[in-house]
Protein backbone atom coordinates (compact mmCIF):
# COMPACT_ATOMS: atom_id res chain seq x y z
CA UNK A 1 0.00 0.00 0.00
CA UNK A 2 1.35 3.88 -0.58
CA UNK A 3 -0.23 6.35 0.91
CA UNK A 4 0.76 10.43 0.35
CA UNK A 5 1.00 11.81 3.63
CA UNK A 6 0.17 15.55 3.59
CA UNK A 7 3.08 17.01 5.52
CA UNK A 8 1.75 20.84 6.00
CA UNK A 9 1.59 21.05 9.94
CA UNK A 10 4.90 19.11 10.42
CA UNK A 11 8.05 20.76 10.60
CA UNK A 12 11.44 18.40 9.67
CA UNK A 13 14.61 18.35 10.58
CA UNK A 14 17.51 16.40 9.48
CA UNK A 15 19.07 14.24 12.00
CA UNK A 16 22.70 13.90 10.16
CA UNK A 17 24.26 13.82 6.77
CA UNK A 18 22.69 12.15 3.34
CA UNK A 19 23.76 8.53 3.21
CA UNK A 20 23.82 6.30 -0.22
CA UNK A 21 21.71 3.42 0.00
CA UNK A 22 23.93 0.51 -1.14
CA UNK A 23 22.68 -2.63 -2.78
CA UNK A 24 22.25 -5.53 -0.21
CA UNK A 25 24.15 -8.06 -1.97
CA UNK A 26 26.77 -6.30 -4.25
CA UNK A 27 27.35 -3.21 -1.97
CA UNK A 28 27.11 -0.73 -4.91
CA UNK A 29 25.15 2.49 -4.77
CA UNK A 30 21.16 1.59 -5.80
CA UNK A 31 20.27 3.78 -8.33
CA UNK A 32 16.76 4.32 -8.97
CA UNK A 33 14.58 4.02 -12.57
CA UNK A 34 16.37 7.06 -13.81
CA UNK A 35 19.79 6.25 -12.70
CA UNK A 36 20.22 8.66 -10.03
CA UNK A 37 21.60 7.29 -6.67
CA UNK A 38 19.22 6.62 -3.67
CA UNK A 39 19.98 8.52 -0.45
CA UNK A 40 18.44 7.98 2.95
CA UNK A 41 18.12 11.14 5.40
CA UNK A 42 16.93 10.77 8.88
CA UNK A 43 14.83 12.99 9.88
CA UNK A 44 12.76 14.59 12.81
CA UNK A 45 9.42 14.87 12.17
CA UNK A 46 7.98 18.04 14.49
CA UNK A 47 4.87 19.06 15.22
CA UNK A 48 2.75 21.25 17.86
CA UNK A 49 2.27 18.33 20.22
CA UNK A 50 4.92 15.71 19.44
CA UNK A 51 7.96 15.14 17.37
CA UNK A 52 9.07 11.06 15.86
CA UNK A 53 11.91 10.39 13.78
CA UNK A 54 12.03 8.77 10.43
CA UNK A 55 14.60 7.55 7.49
CA UNK A 56 13.49 9.22 4.23
CA UNK A 57 14.69 7.81 0.50
CA UNK A 58 15.40 10.45 -2.17
CA UNK A 59 17.14 10.36 -5.37
CA UNK A 60 19.68 12.11 -5.95
CA UNK A 61 22.32 13.66 -3.11
CA UNK A 62 19.91 16.50 -1.18
CA UNK A 63 22.48 19.27 -1.23
CA UNK A 64 22.60 21.35 2.03
CA UNK A 65 21.54 19.21 4.58
CA UNK A 66 23.74 18.39 7.93
CA UNK A 67 22.92 17.90 11.39
CA UNK A 68 19.81 19.54 12.55
CA UNK A 69 19.03 21.46 9.05
CA UNK A 70 15.69 22.25 8.61
CA UNK A 71 14.06 20.83 5.52
CA UNK A 72 11.42 21.07 3.29
CA UNK A 73 10.16 17.30 2.18
CA UNK A 74 8.28 17.06 -0.98
CA UNK A 75 5.67 14.35 -1.85
CA UNK A 76 6.27 12.25 0.92
CA UNK A 77 4.96 8.72 0.38
CA UNK A 78 4.61 5.98 3.25
CA UNK A 79 4.95 2.51 1.57
CA UNK A 80 3.88 -0.97 3.40
CA UNK A 81 6.20 -3.92 2.69
CA UNK A 82 6.08 -7.35 3.87
CA UNK A 83 8.91 -9.81 3.53
CA UNK A 84 9.30 -13.20 5.03
CA UNK A 85 7.11 -12.31 7.82
CA UNK A 86 8.78 -9.62 9.00
CA UNK A 87 6.70 -6.02 7.73
CA UNK A 88 6.68 -2.44 7.96
CA UNK A 89 6.63 1.38 6.95
CA UNK A 90 9.29 2.40 4.60
CA UNK A 91 9.06 6.22 2.96
CA UNK A 92 9.74 7.49 0.01
CA UNK A 93 10.23 11.94 -1.06
CA UNK A 94 10.61 13.56 -4.06
CA UNK A 95 13.00 15.91 -2.49
CA UNK A 96 14.62 17.03 0.54
CA UNK A 97 15.94 20.42 0.46
CA UNK A 98 16.84 23.01 3.39
CA UNK A 99 14.40 25.75 4.10
CA UNK A 100 15.90 29.33 3.81
CA UNK A 101 14.93 30.94 7.01
CA UNK A 102 14.20 34.37 7.11
CA UNK A 103 14.94 37.00 9.68
CA UNK A 104 11.78 38.05 12.38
Amino acid sequence: MRLPIDTVAVQFMSAGLAEPVLDFETRAPKLDASGLAVYSVHLFAIWPDSYDTLTVKVAGEPKGVGNFTPVKVTNLIASTWDIGGDHGVSFKADKIEPVKLTAN
